[in-house]
């Protein structure tokens, strides 16, 4: 028996003494926690630094559909891995079945040290300044910035540590709200012409501006790395696949119901900035990433500002949820294999949740808060740029990299395990996922070339795994 078959997790194998995940989620939290894992700060914080980027309406919204495009490939590889392996950690427990087990260390390494918990930080830092802005007239200062921020990713790790039914229903409704929200972007410039109001300004989608990146590749690139943190977290089902009833039926109607909803909402509010914010406005530095907050300021008022401030808080809160929802269920995962902590690998006997996984992940994303506001108080390189965008940059590159694998993975496990029951089969197999990697092979050779500095820290972050790796191997810490 080889090591990765000796190490796959079954919830049929928990004894009394070892209880196992709670199988408590339907269809209508799955869809939710999709949406939910998705939507967050990127609809919001990156129309207008995609607007500086490309320069051009025709280019922004193609890209924003192959973007969609891609989640929907990527969704229907997903749905056999996830129905054929529905077990915690999602793409870690793809990865070690195809590759093994250090490419799968390597994932939960920066998912478990760096992705999810740069994402909570970036994320809490969004909310205290929609916050900031909801409040009109209260600005925060530094200390209480951090304090908030810290507050609200100790708040969600709390919930979520409480129980899996207490996180996915605060991700329910956080997800209702934050996509009403989304919808409610999207139609009101249109509503209100409909109206009598002459708010929509069709020359706006042929105006163009200079673009930062020079060549057509290097703004497709740029423009692609944004999209995808803003599509980023389509797969969030997979991690929590252990906690779904009926998985076979009701994975793949996460994955599609969830992307098909997304992608519909991301390109009618994109379509909505540009028709009443000219793309010379939403490319001020300073504009860029608050073009829901103008738009909507300009059609309803200071009233209108503050809601939308609202509907971002709320927004970030859902993500911020879903990070600390689903993240914590990689390191779990790896420490129910024995190949990292075996602690983070235990289930509360009370909560049944990855309790201590969710309480390290929430501290973690605490020191990069606190990490964020000593680089931009210090350093000189980062006071040049926005933590929000260097973090997220970071993320997307290196995610980009095991998405790839595990879309792969499906065409190795076709060949390694070819007995092994498929509820859901890829549709479009093997073309769906040799295209996927095609093109995300295309994609991480410009962001490299256009984002040097932040693809080098995302492999760093990579690499740095290795020698942890075969330390833990040689010196495996005894449950």
């Amino acid at each position: 028996m080889s090591d990765e078959s000796a190490a796959r997790p079954t919830s049929e194998s928990s004894t009394p003494e070892a209880p196992s995940l709670l199988r408590a989620l339907g269809p209508g939290m799955a869809i939710a926690i999709v949406v939910g894992n998705v939507i967050g700060s990127g609809i919001f914080a990156k129309p207008g630094r995609i607007a500086a980027e490309a320069g051009r309406f025709d280019l922004i919204i193609a890209v924003w559909i192959v973007g969609g495009v891609l989640c929907l490939l990527g969704a229907l590889c997903f749905a056999e891995l996830a129905t054929m392996l529905p077990h915690a950690g999602g793409l870690y427990v793809y990865l070690r079945e195809a590759y093994g087990k250090l490419t799968a260390f390597l994932f939960g390494w920066q998912e478990f040290l760096f992705n999810r918990p740069a994402s909570t930080a970036a994320l809490s830092m969004i909310f205290v300044g929609s916050l900031d802005i909801a409040l009109k007239g209260v600005e925060f200062n530094l200390f209480e910035t951090l304090g908030l921020a810290i507050g609200l990713q100790l708040a969600a790790a709390a919930i979520n540590v409480v129980g899996v039914l207490w996180g996915g229903t605060v991700q329910a409704v956080t997800t209702v709200i934050k996509a009403g929200f989304v919808g409610f972007v999207a139609v009101l410039p249109f509503v209100l012409e409909l109206g009598g109001r002459d708010v929509v300004d069709v020359a706006n989608f042929s105006a163009t501006i200079v673009p930062t990146q020079e060549s057509l590749s290097t703004q497709i690139a740029a423009v692609l790395l944004a999209v995808m943190w803003a599509y980023n977290g389509w797969h969030g089902i997979a991690p929590v696949a252990e906690e779904i009833r009926n998985p076979q039926r009701n994975i793949p109607i996460a994955l599609f119901g969830g992307v098909g909803l997304l992608i519909l909402l991301y390109l009618g509010a994109n379509i909505a900035y540009h028709a009443v914010v000219p793309m010379s406005e939403m490319a001020v530095l300073k504009n860029q990433e608050h073009v829901a907050e103008i738009m909507v300021t300009r059609l309803l008022g200071d009233w209108g500002g503050k809601l939308m401030a609202i509907g971002v808080m709320v927004s970030t809160l859902g993500a911020i949820n879903s990070n600390l929802l689903l993240g914590p269920r990689v390191p779990f995962a790896m420490g129910r294999d024995k190949v990292f902590f075996p602690i983070l690998g235990e289930v509360h006997a009370q909560f049944r949740t990855p309790a201590v996984a969710i309480l390290v992940q929430g501290s973690l994303g605490v020191v990069l808060v606190l990490a964020s506001a000593v680089l931009v108080e210090y350093v000189d390189y980062f006071k040049e740029k926005s933590i929000f965008s260097i973090l997220t940059d970071c993320i997307i590159f290196v995610s980009s990299i095991f998405y790839a694998l595990s879309v792969g993975a499906v065409i190795v496990l076709r060949r390694k395990q070819p007995d092994t029951v498929r509820p859901y089969r890829t549709l479009g197999y093997p073309f769906t996922p040799i295209l996927y990697m095609v093109v995300y092979a295309w994609f991480l050779v410009y962001v490299f070339l256009g984002n040097p500095v932040e693809a080098l820290i995302g492999l760093g972050m990579i690499a740095a795994g290795v020698p942890v790796f075969w330390w833990w191997n040689r010196n495996p810490v005894k449950s």
